[in-house]
């Protein structure tokens, strides 16, 4: 089996560095959206001098990602909320188990809780989702990434989702690496030609990224592989395919140096087939345009009291 040299820059799994900045505009928006300002329900419902505590806690198994969201969501809210964090996040959560501790004004509270779990289940369940996709190849040495069919906006958050769940980063954007796809090697006038336009604008431009080449069979494989690329994507193809082109790189001299990404369609039924071709890389669009929801719930745990002045 060959022993695949990974890019240095390759993004490492669970632990990611959260993405704050991200979040903290992702829950500015959210909050504007949810018009959090002029919350009517609870302004004429609540009384203004009431505080309370309260839990988020799950209803499902599953796996914590976003923990930190909801610090920010009830930061911009109101600071005088207080967020305690149970769990960290990547933690396997049981049914029942809470998640979050909070205390404040009950009026912010009511307020900032959907905002903060509409974050935090969607994030939750990224990372649930992914976690089967890992566990389900495991052992087998071919690693989960995720796409860039994520939410708009929320990107940056979906992704550290995956991580949380066990998964590795595809790129993050259009600027991080070439990704040549079907419509790009079509323009170009094939695979060899799309190939060498890239190292043509890699040295016009002196930059130097990781390129990806989108591939749908056997011979424009072999194509890829002739033409020196270094990562090739396998794309929907058959089971027998997979095996066959991974085959032909473990007779190149330079096999080491090539790795090889399966994509398309690939469901947690079919992914341990997959990930038994030999391939390195399995990428997997559901992780962040399927994922259900976690079925999470915040609710106060002690009835209102005077806030203290």
């Amino acid at each position: 089996m060959t022993t695949t040299e990974f890019p240095a820059a390759f993004p490492l799994a669970f632990p990611a560095a959260f993405p704050s900045a991200a979040a903290r505009a992702a829950a500015a928006a959210a909050l504007v959206e949810d018009a959090a300002g002029e919350d009517l329900t609870t302004v004429w419902s609540v009384p203004e001098d009431l505080a309370a505590t309260a839990e988020i806690r799950t209803r499902q198994s599953g796996i914590a990602a976003g923990l930190p969201v909801v610090t920010e969501v009830f930061a911009q809210v109101d600071p005088g909320v207080t967020v305690e964090p149970a769990v960290a996040d990547g933690a396997q959560l049981v049914e029942g188990q809470v998640l979050v501790r909070l205390s404040g004004p009950a009026r912010s509270l009511i307020t900032g809780e959907r905002t903060a779990l509409n974050f935090l289940q969607r994030m939750c369940g990224i990372a649930t989702l992914t976690d089967r996709y890992v566990r389900a190849v495991a052992g087998t040495g071919a690693r989960i990434l995720d796409t860039r069919k994520t939410a708009p906006g929320l990107r940056a958050l979906d992704k550290y989702a995956v991580t949380a769940g066990g998964g590795h980063n595809h790129r993050p954007d259009l600027a991080a690496m070439v990704l040549l796809k079907e419509n790009h090697i079509a323009a170009a006038g094939g695979v060899s030609a799309a190939i060498e336009a890239v190292r043509r604008g890699t040295a016009r431009t002196g930059q130097t990224v990781e390129s990806d080449v989108e591939v749908q069979t056997v011979t424009q494989a072999v194509e890829a592989l002739d033409a020196g690329a270094r990562w090739i994507m396998l794309d929907n193809m058959p089971v027998a395919d997979i095996e066959q082109v991974v085959k032909l790189r473990a007779g190149r001299a330079d096999a080491s140096r090539i790795l090889l990404e399966a994509s398309g369609t690939v469901r947690l039924d079919t992914v341990l087939a997959i990930a038994a071709t030999g391939v390195d890389l399995i990428s997997v669009g559901a992780l962040t345009h399927s994922a259900p929801a976690l079925d999470l719930t915040m609710l106060l745990t002690s009835g209102p009291v005077p806030c203290p002045r």
